[in-house]
């Protein structure tokens, strides 16, 4: 069976089917801001009291000493803010106004906390009853052995993220983007070393992605530089919680604000670029953008900000840095508003590494069909460029949600090695599924990126059937089918008869 990319099972089901009994009147967007709250509240805790424990076990009083904390990337909880003080007091009437009162404590002991945490717990349609056994639920967390308590909450933390995302729909795009989106473009990149940079991070997926992929692989957290931007406010903070549950330190602006008119990072340079830019952003401040230095391939139009994004992003890119970023199928081949002239310079520039086209229904958000651009300032095979088709990948976890399988033999694996072996001068094209092409024949489809038009169709394999024989087969099967579709009218028909309706 295919490994599953989410954890559904265990604590974190266990808190998300408390989120819904706490919902009540609320909508999606208010009890999510409450369930994550209380989720960055008890990781921060406890990481507190871990190191509060050492320092008291060493004897020398130095466990109320903020900068032994802060030497280690660790947030200082006061005292009356800390998780045991509010599960001493979890069903009092004034759960909500204690808690509030806690998340204000932390962020004065904490500048990189200060306006991010919620403070929204006493309000009168949140029921303190059902708050209180939330915060019960996260007070005796049982985990099985080798569970580290941290990294669950970690989890519990994306696992409601989806479940969000899920129940507010189309306005989840702001903060989620799929984890097996965001996985198969951190398996293709790789981010070991240097600058990670999202203009538009959301809830920080892409960061927390990397940060995940550098652990599996041995490698060290501290090796990379985490830059962002969000120009929502109520995700910006999420971001900011989001990462911290994770000890990624970041940079993700001074104030949320909108990346094209206000770049927070305008110098800054990346070795690896991941996003996830709103699809046709529209309007997107074209009008005041017009003679921009970084439309360095023509100026985007108005109507879509699709080539705003790549351009932008293209400009913050170090000398040999490279990208990955979701982008609508129509970025591939539309021609209005110059979109088709600027693609063409950015494939006569030899930036563009490898264009895969995605399955449908991975967005709760969007049933756009989705595709990933690879851009390489120092591309391992000049000149050309890897189309990949993996739009019949993956498998439904829902009605209405496909999911990229995980693990060695899965479909992001399996496009990672695709796109490894190109870059290694070895693999071989595949009909139907991926080809190398060069810039030439790129321009000679007039530079439309669609992968199908140069992997082709699959070739489907001989049954060794007879077609005389096969259609003799079908044509019988389809005899009898007919003969049963009308027994099943008549039947229809006297049913219907019984009862007074003739037809």
């Amino acid at each position: 069976m295919a490994e599953k990319n989410t954890a559904d099972i265990g604590f974190e089901k266990e808190i998300w089917d408390a989120a819904c009994v706490l919902r009540g009147n609320m909508d999606a967007s208010e009890y999510k801001n409450v369930i994550l709250g209380l989720i960055f509240l008890k990781y921060i805790s406890d990481s507190f009291d871990e190191k509060y424990q050492e320092l008291r076990e060493e004897g020398a009083g130095f466990e109320e000493d903020r900068d032994e904390y802060e030497a280690e990337n660790i947030f200082y909880v006061p005292a009356g803010a800390r998780w045991n003080d509010i599960a001493e007091v979890a069903h009092q009437p004034e759960i909500g106004k204690i808690i509030d009162q806690a998340m204000t404590a932390i962020e004065s002991e904490n500048k990189k906390l200060k306006g991010i945490l919620p403070k929204n717990f006493a309000r009168e349609e949140l029921d303190k009853r059902r708050l209180g056994e939330v915060v019960d639920l996260f007070t005796n967390i049982k985990m099985a052995d080798g569970t580290d308590e941290k990294d669950l909450l970690g989890r519990t933390y994306e696992y409601c993220l989806r479940n969000f995302a899920e129940q507010e729909g189309k306005n989840a795009g702001q903060f989620y983007t799929p984890s097996c989106v965001v996985r198969t473009l951190v398996e293709i990149l790789q981010p070991f070393n240097g600058r990670v940079y999202d203009p538009c991070c959301g809830a920080g997926g892409m960061f927390v992605q990397s940060a995940a992929f550098i652990r599996n692989h041995q490698g060290n957290i501290n090796h990379i530089s985490v830059y962002g931007q969000e120009s929502n406010p109520t995700t910006w903070k999420m971001a900011k919680m989001n990462l911290a549950i994770r000890g990624i330190d970041c940079n993700l602006g001074e104030i949320p604000e909108d990346t094209f008119l206000n770049d927070q990072h305008p110098n800054m340079r990346a070795d690896y670029i991941l996003a996830n830019p709103p699809f046709n952003l529209t309007p997107w401040g074209a009008d005041k953008l017009k003679e921009d230095i970084r439309w360095k391939y023509g100026t985007p139009p108005a109507s879509n900000a699709n080539f705003a994004w790549i351009q932008h992003m293209i400009w913050h890119l170090a000398p040999e840095g490279r990208l990955g970023l979701v982008l609508a199928n129509g970025s591939l081949s539309s021609m209005q508003g110059g979109e088709g002239k600027i693609r063409e310079n950015i494939v006569k520039a030899d930036l563009i590494d490898c264009i895969i086209s995605m399955p449908p229904q991975l967005f709760y958000t969007t049933q756009i069909p989705v595709c990933l651009w690879i851009i390489n300032k120092k591309k391992s095979n000049p000149g050309k460029t890897l189309f990949i088709d993996a739009k019949n990948m993956g498998v439904m976890v829902t009605r209405k949600l496909r999911e990229l399988t995980s693990g060695e033999d899965g479909d992001i694996a399996k496009i990672a090695n695709t796109y490894k072996a190109y870059t290694k001068g070895t693999l071989e094209n595949r009909q139907g599924y991926c080809a190398v092409v060069s810039m030439d024949d790129i321009l000679k489809q007039d530079c439309i990126l669609t992968p199908g038009r140069y992997v082709g169709y699959e070739e489907k394999e001989e049954d060794g059937e007879a077609f005389g024989e096969k259609m003799s087969r079908l044509t019988s099967e389809l005899s009898i089918l007919f003969a049963k579709s009308h027994e099943l009218e008549d039947e229809i028909r006297r049913k219907l008869g019984a009862i007074g309706y003739e037809i």
